[in-house]
């Protein structure tokens, strides 16, 4: 049993009966009132992600994880099937569970398979991807110093938005966990 004071980001626990990992977690006391954790978690069940709010104290099954590398292959239809790196058989996993994450899928691209009880439950993609920019409006000279941004077009349909001094061809790294521009690549 773990308790809210074990509480940190990534920690994977079950509350009723559903299965939740910890994205952003904040200890609250206020004067004479007791500790609250409040907690923000997604379901590995369904993909949501819900706010939450525990008492100090309070107690939790923590559920064993384990992480096996998969690879990208292909879609089909609203599934997207990944190739187990250990056993090389094709594991299909539902495109709707991925959420936004979904957009940043590339053939060959590694993830890692998270497993609660051997069954698999979510996938982890990498905290940043290499894309490159296929479309997005010119930008003019002398603007490389300023905090302007525009809107980018990538190669997976993404649309996030950078500074104006990214062109058309240009690769950028694209954090994944909030879909922002990270810092344009060099080759």
């Amino acid at each position: 049993m773990i308790s809210t004071s074990d509480f940190h980001n990534g920690l994977v626990f079950e509350d009723e009966g559903q299965f939740w990992q910890i994205l952003h977690y904040q200890h609250h006391r206020k004067s004479q009132a007791a500790a609250v954790y409040r907690v923000t978690v997604r379901s590995l069940t369904s993909g949501s992600i819900a706010e939450k709010s525990y008492s100090s104290g309070s107690k939790f099954r923590e559920v064993p994880v384990t992480k096996r590398e998969k690879q990208y292959s292909y879609d089909e239809g609203d599934m997207a099937v990944f190739i187990d790196m250990e056993t090389y058989e094709q594991v299909s996993f539902p495109k709707s569970k991925l959420g936004p994450q979904a957009r940043f899928l590339r053939e060959n691209m590694q993830v890692l398979g998270v497993y609660i009880d051997e069954k698999l439950t979510d996938i982890e993609l990498p905290a940043n991807v290499v894309l490159t920019v296929v479309s997005t409006v010119p930008g003019v000279k002398g603007d490389s110093v300023s905090n302007m941004v525009k809107p980018a077009t990538l190669d997976t349909g993404l649309e996030v938005q950078v500074p104006l001094f990214i062109k058309e061809g240009d690769k950028i790294r694209v954090d994944t966990r909030n879909c922002e521009y990270v810092e344009r690549v060099k080759e």
